[in-house]
């Protein structure tokens, strides 16, 4: 029979619908059953997309005898990370203080009010390579909550105390200047792996947000060693099994140094976050490669992760069939047969296809870091091997679309939407693609329609309900994204709108005496403490993203507000940024963008003119990253109301003109596209 999470809307929780654990969703009912039989709480954390979470329920949770220890001596409650990151990061604290070490599924034991006092990650079922087996930490919790109450109550009161004093920690004031990013630089090189690009050793994650800043730092000081790092990271992961080279798009992370063999699920933002990466090194460098893999990267998203109502979804699992992987791997003589054999030759040259494999046996398809010289080798010109890939491509699409496909985690999130909203509006206004514009005005239409209620944001949809009031991350990604299509569009609609959620955002998770965003509402559910978390971790944190925010719509509005919030902000992590600047890539691209300073566009002109669009041209094909653009057209006075940036901007003998400011205050307003880019400090043609 199934238990309470049948009726919950997360695919993770539905999951472990069937476990003959007793397993309570995260809510009152779990809390209050704890106090009343005076038991402990086990809480065990997840995601759907999670490998080790999958095992850990098969072994365990799944486990009859398991299960009954676990109904018998504790309440247990199943989280969802996605849904609840403020859980997901107060509890990760503790364990990581306890252990030293965190993860997923992480495994969380608590006092009934809510005061951790044991936990790990994965516990195996039986006792394996140091690690305790699940029914014998089981067995020694329940042991001492019954006979070391005393002690169990202590260890709650100072792992509670540790979170509250991380959370809350002032760190120093700095001063903010291009030291700071001179030093994130510099901490970046030490950590850069020369041989294979990327940041560390294995387990290799993208670090798309660290890119994106040494792409900003690149270009203000030209400094060669920022973009020879972009380069050959980018090169290398998306000639890798990283990339999905059949159906486009990344998967999560590389198990090995060297980009070839990923965790195969595919996460939403990471998507997001990469395809900005490229498109920003194509903006750059010219190069179509980049251009390429932005485009394969959104088709990949277009089609396999938009819902009907415009939202975007969350996750494709890494395992089908019950192997991870299986899904995107292909036996030598699967793929002869498949290309065929006048291109099998051609294809397993190109791929790295070989009769032994390179993963279990299988093939994970790989692709040169230089096509042009892969061409040379094979008697082709570059457009006659790309034609060939191409329709390698089809061929295996086509074959590989019969296969049991990988589970896919269809709830809607707010933040990770507003993240994928931003890149679909990006890449439409650099590269002009009308369907990527279409999928990004989809996606704020739902945001207006569903997400945005009251006055207030939420975090979930999935199956028609709305749920879970909106953290800063969600309000900030959304706000982001709004405002990426605004300057795609100038639509005022969607200027509109982000400022209305950015309005909510400073009242709801903003501190003046703390000067500290905070990751929960201010009237949200109270906890061990109020979740904080400054870092960028696999996702941006809320507090680099609202300072994004917060920089453009000063540069839009002038609103002493903005310029106040997010340089307190800035001061008090500076330092955190210099020292940490892998773990902080967004909050440096803020830092960066702050400190250039942005630099503020008004273009007044009729919307659609040759003249209007020539100058609006110019300025979409180059790379300019601390720009911020707004549009008036001289019949409305709708956009110089509500953006001053925009009031009393007059064209110049009725042509199209252009307005370069900085902090409200206007160079001479100009009619020619070359002498706007000489403005912004850009030579005409260049990249």
């Amino acid at each position: 029979m199934p238990n309470r999470l049948i009726y919950e809307s997360s695919p993770y929780l539905r999951q472990h619908a069937g476990n003959p654990v007793d397993w309570y969703p995260w809510g009152e009912e779990a809390l209050a059953t704890a106090r009343n039989a005076d038991k402990p709480i086990l809480l065990s954390i997840g995601y759907s997309a999670c490998h080790w979470c999958h095992v850990m329920a098969h072994e365990s949770f799944e486990d009859e005898a398991t299960a009954a220890l676990m109904n018998d001596r504790f309440v247990n409650i199943k989280v969802d990370r996605e849904e609840r990151p403020d859980l997901d990061q107060i509890y990760m604290m503790a364990v990581q203080g306890m252990t030293g070490h965190g993860g997923w599924p992480m495994t969380v034991f608590l006092t009934p009010d809510g005061k951790p006092f044991y936990g790990g990650t994965y516990f195996p079922p039986n006792d394996r390579q140091g690690m305790p087996a699940f029914r014998r930490v089981l067995a020694s919790v329940s042991e001492a909550y019954q006979l070391r109450r005393d002690e169990i109550a202590d260890q709650g009161e100072r792992v509670s105390s540790f979170i509250r004093q991380n959370t809350l920690l002032a760190a120093p004031v700095s001063e903010l200047d291009s030291q700071v990013m001179d030093d994130a630089f510099e901490a970046l090189l030490r950590g850069y792996d020369q041989r294979n690009g990327g940041f560390g050793g294995a387990p290799k994650f993208p670090q798309a947000m660290a890119l994106e800043f040494l792409l900003r730092y690149y270009h203000r000081t030209h400094q060669p060693a920022a973009m020879e790092m972009v380069e050959m990271t980018l090169r290398k992961m998306a000639a890798g099994g990283m990339y999905d080279q059949v159906g486009g798009g990344f998967h999560r992370y590389s198990v090995d140094d060297h980009w070839l063999v990923p965790h195969f699920e595919k996460m939403l933002y990471d998507n997001a976050l990469l395809s900005r990466a490229y498109l920003y090194a194509y903006q750059v460098t010219g190069q179509e490669h980049y251009r390429r893999i932005v485009e394969e990267t959104l088709d990949y998203v277009a089609r396999e992760m938009v819902d009907p109502s415009g939202g975007f979804y969350s996750t494709l699992d890494a395992d089908s069939e019950g192997h991870e992987g299986k899904y995107y791997v292909w036996s030598a003589a699967e793929f002869d047969a498949v290309v065929g054999a006048e291109l099998a030759p051609l294809g397993r040259a190109y791929f790295g296809v070989t009769d032994q494999g390179n993963f279990e046996g299988q093939n994970i398809l790989t692709a040169p870091m230089d096509s042009e010289a892969m061409a040379r080798d094979q008697g082709l010109t570059p457009s006659e091997l790309s034609d060939r890939v191409q329709t390698m491509r089809a061929r295996l699409m086509e074959a590989r679309a019969p296969r049991v496909r990988p589970g896919l985690d269809d709830k809607i999130l707010a933040a990770w939407n507003g993240l994928m909203l931003r890149s679909f509006a990006e890449v439409a206004r650099v590269l002009g693609r009308p369907h990527d514009l279409a999928v990004a005005i989809g996606n704020a239409e739902f945001f207006e329609r569903v997400l945005w209620q009251g006055g207030r944001l939420y975090r979930i949809h999935k199956d028609g309900e709305t749920k879970i009031p909106g953290f800063l991350e969600d309000y900030a990604a959304a706000a982001d994204g709004l405002l990426a299509l605004y300057q795609a569009t100038f639509d005022l609609r969607w200027f509109t709108l982000a400022r209305e959620i950015a309005t909510a955002m400073l009242e709801l998770f903003w501190e003046e005496g703390s000067d500290a965003f905070f990751d929960a509402a201010v009237d949200a559910e109270s906890l061990v403490a109020r979740a904080r978390d400054v870092w960028d971790n696999a996702t941006p944190s809320g507090t680099s993203l609202a300072s994004h925010v917060l920089v453009k719509l000063w540069a839009l509005t002038g609103d002493p507000t903005y310029q106040h919030v997010v340089e307190s902000t800035l001061s008090t992590l500076a330092d955190a940024v210099r020292q940490h600047a892998v773990g902080m890539g967004n909050l440096a691209s803020a830092l960066e963008l702050y400190l250039a300073p942005p630099q503020e566009v008004a273009v007044v002109g009729t919307r659609g003119a040759d003249d209007t669009q020539r100058l609006l041209e110019a300025l979409r094909a180059r790379y300019l990253p601390n720009a911020v653009l707004a549009h008036a057209d001289p019949a409305s006075e709708a956009a110089s109301i509500s953006i001053p940036l925009l009031a009393d901007r007059l064209s110049v003998d009725g042509r199209a003109t252009a307005y370069v400011c900085r902090g409200q205050v206007c160079d001479l307003p100009t009619t020619d596209a070359d002498d706007l880019l000489a403005k912004l400090s850009v030579q005409p043609g260049s990249a």
